[in-house]
């Protein structure tokens, strides 16, 4: 257990006196300033903080080719002063044009279900199949017009090389040309008709004539499932709504007295009451024209891509939109939101030592916007923090953890 992934990792107490190398000796003798509340550099006395600091007493080392392998990076602590947000409420919902609705179309029962609610299907994958006495009279009746149809034609074209030879007359063969135009037309109809009940033109046999296989139009999931074997249907009821989540949309809640200041374009950052540690970046696609007059709200959408298939459908959150200010703001170090993770319930850093170690800082977190996010209190201007493979680092972490309670 000492050795997985091939991690080290050494257990640094906050409580322990001097350290165990010459460089972490010239970091204890040496003051740490960290940024105060108003973004200056605060003093020894804030050293109490910095005890919060290293309140997480870890050190990890990663094996180079482990670093290799996990994509570790890093950027370094900047200064910056972030721009002003809105905090917004919403939820999120399916993109409209990646979502179908699955309705019968023809009224009938229900013979077979191929799907269940919450699973994956693809494109053209067979979803259910309908008995329906409907369908099996249009197609009844598409067989009989393209037969009649097809004799009329026959009949049409024998009857005009008679008329060219001079042995028919020409009335008569015009007659007869009308005659299998009005079929072919009523052929065309019959089979219109099969093409919005979803059907072919396919004549069947038996009990084939009477059923309807309806199929996934998109890839995506099933969201909602209506249909049970046996069940009666409508020619309007929905069996199922497939949704396609690799891109869904945020819909927040815009007030009134903030529609000025938001604009399409403007730079958002979404959290989900289910993911409190993820951050969803996007940009404000379209802002509704139209007022809900209960809430005196208008609605903003923000399309997100659904990393690590993590959305879904109804779940709440917040979204922070960058807003024009006017107000100087003073500079504070910023990170990349990234680079933060939670380790037992706090909010943490792994900040990259010259011997290539990394260490755990535990942050006091500002505001965010755009991408960054303000600390208050944890890191140093221009100390490098891992802003990807934090989830390789944090795994060494707690498996540190469970290896020093066995």
């Amino acid at each position: 257990m000492r050795r997985i992934f091939f991690l080290s990792i050494v257990i640094f107490a906050a409580c322990n006196g001097a350290r165990g190398t010459t460089n972490e000796g010239a970091r204890r003798d040496t003051p740490h300033p960290s940024t105060s509340g108003d973004g200056g550099v605060a003093t020894d006395e804030a050293h109490q903080d910095e005890a919060a600091h290293e309140a997480l007493p870890t050190r990890v080392r990663l094996a180079p080719d482990v670093v290799r392998a996990a994509g570790v990076k890093t950027a370094p602590v900047t200064l910056a002063a972030l721009p002003l947000t809105v905090t917004l409420n919403g939820e999120v919902i399916a993109d409209p044009d990646h979502s179908a609705k699955i309705a019968t179309r023809v009224s009938g029962r229900i013979v077979d279900v191929r799907f269940k609610e919450g699973e994956r299907v693809k494109q053209g994958a067979l979803l259910a199949v309908i008995e329906s006495p409907e369908l099996a009279r249009a197609r009844a009746a598409f067989t009989s017009a393209s037969s009649k149809a097809r004799t009329a034609r026959l009949n049409a074209e024998r009857l005009s090389r008679l008329a060219e030879k001079g042995l028919a007359a020409s009335q008569e063969q015009a007659t007869a040309d009308s005659e299998a135009q009005a079929l072919e037309a009523e052929a065309r109809a019959a089979r219109q008709t099969l093409s919005a009940f979803g059907a072919d033109g396919g004549a069947g046999d038996g009990a084939g004539a009477a059923r309807l296989e309806l199929r996934a139009p998109i890839t995506g999931w099933v969201l909602s499932r209506d249909a049970v074997r046996g069940q009666t249907v409508g020619a309007d009821h929905v069996l199922a709504t497939i949704a396609d989540l690799g891109r869904v949309f945020f819909q927040a809640r815009l007030f009134e007295k903030d529609l000025g200041r938001v604009r399409v374009g403007s730079a958002a950052e979404v959290r989900l009451n289910a993911y409190p540690e993820e951050v969803f970046t996007g940009h404000i696609e379209f802002v509704g024209r139209q007022l809900d007059v209960q809430a005196r709200t208008v609605t903003a959408r923000i399309p997100l891509d659904n990393k690590n298939d993590l959305l879904k459908v109804g779940l709440f959150g917040t979204a922070n939109i960058v807003v024009p200010d006017a107000e100087v703001r003073p500079q504070r170090p910023v990170v990349p939101l990234q680079a933060v993770t939670q380790i037992a319930g706090k909010d943490v850093v792994f900040v990259r030592q010259p011997d290539e170690d990394y260490e755990v800082h535990a942050v006091t977190l500002g505001r965010s916007a755009a991408g960054r996010v303000e600390i208050l209190q944890g890191v140093r201007p221009k100390e490098l923090v891992v802003v990807d493979g934090v989830f390789t680092l944090k795994s060494a972490v707690l498996r540190s953890t469970f290896s020093d309670q066995e």
